[in-house]
């Protein structure tokens, strides 16, 4: 039996203040039916002494005292779960907006989810091949990880993030693949480039997409990441699909955040963002990871814009906390052309080594990705020396290392947006590049590879470039 009240007592941005409830609960899904047969939904936020305060989704335009009635349906927010979600496009409210028809649900799910238990989690180990070289090679994916972007306004994460969800495949198993992409406040345009790229590939028949716009109501960009992370989890542990996740933009999420908590006249944390941020963020970066006895995995790539490009914001510092590293874009390779514009010192995946290896990738990807990013470093410390002193003032080693970052930077991190690499051609290159250092100097990789892969490539080389002076 539905409880209905005429008691709305006060509008606060998107809150609703109503008095004199009885057994109201937290979470539970309201009904809201303005003056004019118009309705919206809402959700209890918070309930004391016969009070409750409701967040509105669509916004409390309309809405006026004494003139609105208010349903309490006794049930907390639901995803229409069933196998008809792939290949459709939802608003941020979880309401069809692809012109299909509505979905007829196998079941009813919370958007809240289940809290996993610690101890059923099963350890992420396989890899995840997106076919860029930066991350697979150097920063890579595993099957069950939490790995987000972190990115600055105007840097291409949008593309980076489709071409992802376009190329991502876990190797060597023909399991079915999904992705799962929820949209937080982006712009129309965005938002139609991602659907319009998974439609051209053909992906879209493997995708879920939520999308909230700019211009829709902040207070909806709480329930989306929601709604998408639980159709992954319908996916994942009930259909036994692989799932990725992306969600773009978190910045915008803990935005709207803040403005709700404001709204409620809490006591502000750090830079004015609610102090159960950190809370907040882990109750969904948390449900990515996969299950014993279940077939599925949820992979998450949350990706946020850091504002001022500010790693020690906030949203990105809580965040690096909760998910097991970060793929950070660097302002200063955009600026060059360089795409993608993978700042692959500063990033970091923390399950790499535990993604790769023999009957993984292949068994010398540890000591080529450790020599590669140590080649990188000292070339990156010899151009800082280099714009200090001048050239003329580095060594002859120095000046090596400073061409080898100029040319990982054009090759290895350089790729087309339809590129799309395996992981052989990724650590192929990686050889390639690793001609150019003296093989005295590769210090990080074991003597049977040496043998096996440098000086292999080297003979082989050097026949071509003999041919070459021949015949000129």
């Amino acid at each position: 039996m539905y409880k209905e009240f005429t008691t709305v007592s006060e509008i606060s941005g998107p809150l609703l203040t109503i008095e004199e409830i009885q057994d109201a609960k937290y979470m539970e899904i309201v009904e809201i039916e303005l003056a004019g047969g118009a309705r919206k939904r809402g959700q209890v936020l918070m309930t004391s002494r016969g009070r409750a305060l409701v967040q509105v989704f669509e916004g409390t335009e309309g809405i006026g005292l004494g003139q609105t009635r208010v349903k309490f349906l006794g049930r907390g927010m639901e995803l229409p779960a069933s196998p008809d979600i792939l290949g459709r496009v939802f608003s941020g409210s979880g309401e069809p907006i692809d012109e299909g028809p509505p979905i007829v649900p196998d079941k009813r799910l919370d958007i809240n989810g289940e809290p996993i238990n610690p101890v059923a989690r099963d350890y992420p180990t396989d890899f995840i091949q997106t076919g860029i070289s930066a991350i697979d090679g150097l920063n890579t994916l595993v099957r069950g990880q939490k790995l987000p972007i972190f990115s600055g306004s105007g840097l291409p994460h949008a593309r980076l993030a489709s071409q992802i969800a376009r190329q991502a495949k876990v190797l060597g198993e023909e399991e079915k693949f999904a992705v799962v992409f929820g949209a937080l406040g982006i712009t129309f345009e965005e938002a139609n480039y991602f659907i319009s790229e998974l439609r051209n590939t053909g992906a879209i028949e493997r995708s879920v997409l939520f999308v909230n716009l700019a211009n829709d109501p902040a207070v909806e960009r709480i329930i989306t990441p929601r709604l998408a992370l639980t159709a992954a989890e319908f996916l994942a542990f009930e259909m036994d699909m692989q799932v990725l996740v992306v969600l773009t933009d978190m910045t915008n999420y803990c935005e709207a955040l803040r403005e709700i908590s404001a709204a409620r006249r809490e006591v502000p944390g750090r830079r004015g963002y609610p102090g159960y941020l950190y809370t907040d963020l882990a109750t969904m970066y948390e449900r990515a990871g996969r299950i014993r006895g279940k077939k599925g995995s949820i992979t998450q790539i949350p990706i946020l814009t850091m504002p001022e490009d500010d790693k020690t914001h906030p949203i990105p510092d809580l965040t690096g906390y909760i998910t097991e590293g970060q793929i950070i874009l660097s302002r200063q390779l955009h600026r060059r052309g360089i795409y993608p514009p993978i700042d692959v010192l500063p990033s970091l995946s923390r399950l790499r080594d535990k993604g790769i290896g023999e009957g993984k990738t292949r068994k010398d990807h540890s000591d080529v990705a450790n020599q590669l990013f140590a080649a990188y470093a000292r070339g990156r410390e010899a151009a800082e020396l280099a714009t200090i002193l001048g050239e003329a003032s580095l060594t002859e080693m120095d000046q090596l290392y400073l061409k080898f970052s100029d040319r990982f930077e054009e090759k290895f991190v350089q790729q087309g947006e339809y590129e799309n690499r395996s992981i052989e051609e990724t650590l192929s290159i990686g050889w390639d590049l690793l001609q150019m250092i003296p093989r005295d100097e590769l210090k990080r990789i074991r003597e049977t590879y040496l043998e096996e892969f440098y000086d292999t490539k080297g003979k082989e080389e050097k026949p071509e470039a003999e041919g070459e002076e021949k015949e000129s």
